[in-house]
């Protein structure tokens, strides 16, 4: 799910992301990345309600009129109804006036009840749930710490999220058990009327320990193929119907638009994860000593932001291998992520970057196509609403930088 950003005159778009309760967790699911508790969370330890409210103020005062926070874990609810209603509270009490305040949260949806999706509904939360699929495949890697399924408790939460008309979206791990089911997997979601689907390749790696490679639990081909089945369900003979995340970030690409997705930007984006302590870093995947930017409770926030610590991750992804210097498709994913290169006496593409090679190629045509399209219905849309159509040696509409007679006039005429 997106990152949640604030926009600061000093510091651009800032990114926020908590980890609320740190690894806790109720799930037990064998490729997590972030949660080593096996289920068995413990002891839940929170955010400290003195560092909450401290960022929670030092945050407003930099939102310029926008605000928004990401609550991840970990199992986040596990932190509580209370804790985030004391969230909400603080963040109407430190906000300027008329500023738009969000609240994004990825759960496993386990532990929604009536009373949390009130909650949500209330507080115009966005919900990711994590679902990897129909109950035989979810079932077979997210279980309990008992080594029990998960999909009939995801799909009751999910019900009450649907009951109370909560806003939610589905991210999905592409791993052994689905990587060959797109088709499967896709027919489900929509069946489901599930109408916002995000697909992440599994890596088998811990967060902390970022210079360690990593393993990958699926090869480039068996991603790319994913890729490529799913785009034939999403295309839908050039009327896709569900949003999935990477196809769109494909599109906006194509309509001259940036990615949103941070993997395929063309730098990082400036963001804050938090540890359940206050502990700052960059980045969800370096998570570790080398890369820790201060604590949010003990230093001010635009010192975190101004880190030479910062400095140095942002030049990572910039520092292209030469292979991505002459692709064709560097505009669609600017070198993919910095932690999926490997880095020894050269620095290699992302280990993906045959999957999105194979996808690129694949679906070339018909984003081509899908594009034009779209860009003819703005063009009917501007001119449809009484307003002037554009000189020949304007700039065009869409966003090209391009003359309108070198861009989008042919489209009237075809």
């Amino acid at each position: 799910m997106a990152q949640a950003c604030l926009t600061s005159k000093n510091h651009g778009q800032i990114g926020v992301m908590w980890k609320t309760v740190s690894e806790a967790c109720n799930l037990a699911c064998d490729y997590c990345y972030y949660s080593s508790c096996g289920g068995q969370p413990g002891k839940i330890d929170k955010i400290d309600p003195v560092v909450l409210e401290k960022f929670i103020k030092e945050y407003m005062s930099l939102s310029n009129g926008v605000a928004s926070f990401a609550w991840q874990g970990g199992e986040p609810l596990l932190a509580g109804l209370d804790f985030f209603q004391q969230v909400v509270f603080l963040q109407a009490k430190y906000a300027p006036k008329n500023t738009i305040i969000s609240n994004v949260l990825q759960t496993n949806a386990t532990l929604i009840t009536e009373e949390w999706a009130k909650f949500f509904k209330q507080y115009n939360f966005l919900i990711g749930v994590s679902l990897d699929g129909p109950k035989e495949i979810n079932d077979a890697r997210r279980v309990t710490g008992h080594g029990m399924g998960s999909y009939d408790r995801v799909m009751r939460g999910i019900d009450f999220l649907r009951k109370y008309q909560v806003e939610f979206n589905i991210l999905t791990v592409v791993q052994e058990n689905n990587v060959g089911r797109a088709k499967e997997l896709m027919e489900f979601y929509q069946s489901e009327d599930f109408s916002h689907v995000q697909f992440i390749p599994c890596m088998d790696f811990r967060a902390q320990e970022p210079n360690k490679p990593g393993r990958y639990l699926i090869s480039q081909e068996q991603y790319g193929q994913f890729l490529c089945e799913a785009f034939d369900l999403w295309y839908n003979d050039g009327n896709p119907t569900t949003s999935v995340r990477f196809f769109d970030n494909m599109l906006s690409v194509y309509l001259h638009q940036e990615a949103e997705l941070c993997v395929h930007r063309q730098s990082c984006p400036k963001t804050l994860i938090l540890e359940q302590n206050g502990d700052a870093y960059p980045c969800d995947f370096y998570i570790n000593d080398d890369y820790k930017l201060g604590n949010v409770g003990k230093d001010d926030l635009s010192d975190l932001l101004t880190s030479p610590i910062y400095s140095e991750f942002l030049s990572l992804k910039p520092n292209l291998p030469d292979k991505c210097k002459s692709c064709k498709y560097l505009k669609l994913c600017h070198g993919g992520c910095p932690r999926n290169r490997q880095m020894d006496e050269a620095i290699h593409p992302d280990y993906f970057c045959d999957s999105y090679l194979q996808i690129y190629d694949y679906a070339h045509e018909r984003m081509e196509r899908l594009a034009e399209n779209i860009k003819r219905q703005w063009l009917s849309n501007h001119l449809q609403s009484g307003r002037r159509k554009p000189e020949r040696n304007d700039y065009c509409l869409c966003g090209s930088g391009k003359k309108f007679k070198k861009c989008c006039e042919a489209l009237l005429i075809n």
